[in-house]
């Protein structure tokens, strides 16, 4: 594996354990701030820096000596649509098993956090719909799927990879959900082979996740749907 990989991985880990020094530093510099804006604005301030890091590294991925055989700017705007359907298809379907299989039928813990945080201050929101699906698609697609790609088939490479892509959320609860999008994503990359597309979809989906938690009424929804659902019911039996 390139050593720029590495040090792409060993930026993540930094920046993921940084809070630990970044918070206190924060609280010192603005203490009339309260501690959950110290936290969000030190994800900020450290994601923005590691991204750039980041991109910097990758450089030599995006010459164009680097870029033959690969879709076209059309094709890449229609799989970037066309991903978020693919991701939302598999997530779907996990969570169907989920329900109907498994018997799991309580929110996403880690999701939930990340709405408290985004409700208390609403500059988090950068996070979940930019920063993570931009560090976790070049973490674990690019560089873990990419590199076990290179010595597997597809299936164990996604495999292996979405573990510890879902692993890494510690929302263990929601695995099979994680690993379901883990393929997808690894799929748009490998049909289009621009990291940019999975990131698209990542980001759209996560944006919509955080929309629908903020502006709509979930309990009110399951309300109405399992009106619905009671109604046809009573049709289908009458």
């Amino acid at each position: 594996m390139p050593q720029r990989y590495w040090i792409i991985i060993f930026t993540y880990i930094l920046v993921q354990l940084s809070p630990l020094v970044g918070m206190g530093l924060f609280e010192r510099v603005f203490p009339s701030l309260e501690k959950v804006d110290h936290f969000v604005y030190w994800h900020l301030f450290s994601y923005t820096i590691a991204a750039f890091v980041m991109l910097y590294l990758i450089r030599e991925d995006m010459k164009p000596s680097n870029m033959r055989d690969r879709e076209g700017i059309g094709k890449l705007i229609g799989w970037s649509i066309g991903g978020v359907f693919i991701a939302y298809g598999a997530q779907m379907i996990a969570n169907i098993i989920n329900f109907q299989f498994i018997g799991i039928d309580q929110a996403s813990e880690n999701t939930t956090d990340i709405i408290s945080i985004i409700e208390a201050n609403y500059w988090f929101i950068i996070v979940p719909i930019v920063f993570a699906p931009f560090f976790e698609e070049l973490i674990f697609r690019k560089i873990f799927f990419g590199q076990l790609y290179k010595r597997m088939n597809f299936f164990f490479a996604a495999l292996l990879s979405s573990l510890i892509f879902s692993a890494l959320h510690l929302d263990f609860t929601f695995t099979l959900t994680y690993v379901a999008m883990g393929f997808a994503f690894s799929y748009l990359y490998v049909k289009t082979k621009r990291i940019i597309v999975p990131m698209i979809a990542h980001g759209a989906m996560n944006a919509t996740a955080v929309l629908i938690n903020l502006f709509v009424d979930i309990e009110d929804l399951e309300r109405r749907l399992q009106e619905l659902e009671n109604t046809a019911t009573i049709l289908i039996g009458g």
